[in-house]
């Protein structure tokens, strides 16, 4: 198996479909990351908006094989797998690497919080060591509005340093501008930024960032991949205020059951509704606050319907 490539452009965490009885929904994940695929848009399973921190080592586990066996391209997938657990991180890791995904993106350790770059630096570096294959390609995971654990420049620069075919990008989802461009301004070889909204995506690719991982992405694939594409183009500010549109749109509500409820509305399957305790599903009153304001904007999403995903699902 050749080394991956280092990976640019849009990905998404996935949103994970359960059932009733909460338990992953392996077909309808699979149909749901043929349809992202088909919009060229990659696949970051098991990231903060796939519920990754409420599904088990071994769901993950299962259902990585269950898509790649399902012939999903594993080379288009970045899983989620750090932990707060060294050995959990070791076990995830090392079994994305061995189906062939294109690399894993890998928060820190976040449970204790206040803790030293050295400290960091010797979590990532054991976890590497451990592994010891030279085709695993980390993108680092900064978002320390959720993890309270950022990942500092120094940190980042210290571990290229070490690692440097090896930790290969990062995903800023810290939501500050300048941090990302910081980064950016490092001037690191041949090194991956990826900002964790579209609402930077722009502002990222005309500074040499790499592109997005976001969770809209789920729900607006099409547009975000073109403006990528197309960031050097005169009309480039006008598709940005278009996604701007649609996101704001997105987090006037819980953000990751607004998601799951926008693909239940869109493929006619309830079951997307559902979420993970503790999280909960929206609310009568939330669900009319966000499908009355994506009908301002004519938003749909095509090619969900049944028939579809029965088609997808082949």
């Amino acid at each position: 198996m050749s080394a991956p490539d280092r990976i640019s452009g849009v990905l998404t965490p996935v949103v994970t479909p359960f059932g009733q009885d909460l338990m992953p929904d392996a077909e309808s994940l699979i149909a749901q990351c043929r349809w992202l695929l088909a919009q060229d848009v990659g696949l970051a399973v098991f990231g903060t908006n796939s519920e990754a921190n409420s599904l088990s080592t071994d769901e993950k586990l299962d259902l990585i094989d269950k898509l790649v066996e399902a012939g999903i391209d594993a080379s288009r997938m970045m899983p989620g797998t750090g932990t707060c657990a060294i050995t959990d991180t070791v076990c995830l890791t090392d079994h994305a690497v061995k189906a062939g995904c294109g690399g894993v993106l890998m928060l820190p350790p976040f449970f204790y919080k206040g803790v030293s770059d050295d400290g960091l630096f010797a979590a990532f570096a054991e976890v590497i060591e451990r592994i010891g294959d030279e085709n695993l390609r980390i993108y680092l995971y900064h978002i320390p509005p959720m993890s309270q654990v950022p990942l500092s420049v120094g940190l980042i620069e210290r571990l290229i340093r070490a690692y440097p075919e090896t930790v290969v990008g990062v995903k800023d989802s810290g939501g500050d501008w300048s941090n990302t461009k910081s980064m950016l301004d490092q001037g690191w070889d041949d090194f991956r930024v990826f900002v964790g909204a579209e609402s930077f995506l722009l502002a990222n690719m005309q500074n040499g960032g790499a592109g997005c991982i976001s969770a809209t992405a789920n729900v607006n694939p099409a547009a975000i991949k073109d403006l990528f594409e197309n960031w050097q183009s005169p009309d480039a500010a006008a598709k940005q205020a278009a996604l701007d549109a649609v996101r704001d749109r997105f987090m006037k509500v819980p953000m990751i059951p607004a998601l799951k409820s926008a693909v239940a509305h869109f493929s006619g399957d309830p079951a997307w509704s559902v979420v993970r305790p503790p999280l909960m599903a929206l609310d009568d009153a939330q669900n009319a606050t966000l499908f009355g304001a994506l009908a301002e904007i004519d938003f749909i999403m095509e090619g969900l319907s049944q028939s579809d995903k029965q088609t997808a699902r082949g």
